[in-house]
């Protein structure tokens, strides 16, 4: 009786406080596949505390439906705007904290580590890397919203 290999299931995330983008890609062979994709949204208006709360409830809702076998989560790159960064920190805190939780093998990948590796070129546009994700998991359209596709970028490159 032959064995078949259970597929590799990674889970990308593109952290950030109002939109959090997550995307699980299987892995068999040559061939990936996407699962799911989508971004987890929280509310400006609400308390920092509850729309933290939010990110880790659904994102342990989506590390439990889908079971992934490790985790690829981009690391923050901010230049200009410290509070931002700051609130999309927190919110990758807590994403890295629900992986660990569920004792997954989590890999963070710079946005410089995700272009270079999809498109060949470190500055690769967002169009670009949206565009070869749509190619690679041979999707009919670009995946929406933007994080969503970032977070499948960053699947495709930890999963490869």
């Amino acid at each position: 009786m032959l064995k078949t290999k259970k597929p590799l299931v990674v889970l990308g995330i593109d952290p950030g406080l109002a939109d959090t983008g997550f995307g699980i890609v299987s892995f068999s062979g040559q061939k990936m596949e996407a699962i799911t994709y989508g971004s987890i949204k929280t509310a400006a208006g609400q308390p920092m505390a509850k729309r933290l709360t939010i990110l880790a409830s659904d994102l342990r809702k989506i590390i439990a439906h889908h079971r992934p076998d490790m985790v690829g989560i981009e690391q923050l790159f901010f230049a200009k705007n410290a509070k931002t960064a700051m609130a999309v920190g927190q919110a990758r805190g807590v994403a890295m904290l629900v992986v660990a939780q569920a004792n997954l093998p989590i890999r963070e990948l710079t946005p410089l580590q995700v272009k270079s590796a999809l498109v060949g070129y470190g500055k690769a546009t967002k169009l670009q890397i949206q565009q070869m994700v749509k190619t690679l998991l041979q999707l009919d359209s670009i995946p929406k919203p933007d994080d969503a596709a970032d977070a499948l970028a960053v699947a495709i490159c930890v999963g490869r």
